[in-house]
């Protein structure tokens, strides 16, 4: 009985000891690239109330509020009215979204906040984007003033903005 016990816990160790070997070693080869660490936890709208983005955005009101898994819009009404808008990147380059703005000729330069590489990339027709990343993520803010005279730099509304994020991230 001794030995038949003996033979099993042998057997179930060779097996065991097969099972792991190459067929691991192949996996990790298959899979892919390991995403990195995630970025932070920016709450929803970039932990930044309505309140904040019509003060900073220097306009009376928003007349349209969207708010979504990956972000928010406010908008003022017209075609081409004035808005502000947040996105959240999950496991999501930053240099796609920033070759995309520059193909589109919005220059783009980079920026630091609070030791957190990004860009910023605007045109002169009052609009300005503000990205910045955290290891595999990014959050993105862009504002518009559309056909209007801006009564706020553009660029400096989405950076403060930005900053409040940043600040506020978890």
């Amino acid at each position: 009985m001794r030995a038949t016990v003996l033979l099993g816990v042998v057997l179930a160790a060779l097996l065991v000891g097969c099972g792991s070997g190459g067929d691991a070693q192949d996996q990790s080869t298959s899979t892919s690239a390991d995403p990195g660490a995630p970025g932070p936890f920016f709450g929803q709208c970039g932990s930044v109330t309505d309140d904040e983005v019509v003060k900073a955005f220097a306009v009376p009101a928003f007349t349209m509020i969207t708010r979504n898994s990956i972000g928010c819009e406010w908008e003022v009404a017209g075609f081409s009215g004035p808005s502000v808008s947040f996105s959240w990147y999950r496991g999501s380059p930053i240099a796609r979204e920033r070759s995309g703005s520059e193909l589109i000729g919005r220059p783009a330069e980079d920026i630091e906040l609070d030791g957190h590489p990004g860009f910023s990339a605007a045109t002169e027709s009052y609009l300005c984007e503000v990205g910045v990343q955290f290891g595999k993520d990014f959050m993105h803010w862009s504002v518009t003033y559309g056909d209007q005279p801006p009564p706020a730099d553009p660029c400096a509304v989405a950076k403060q903005l930005a900053e409040l994020t940043v600040e506020r991230a978890q």
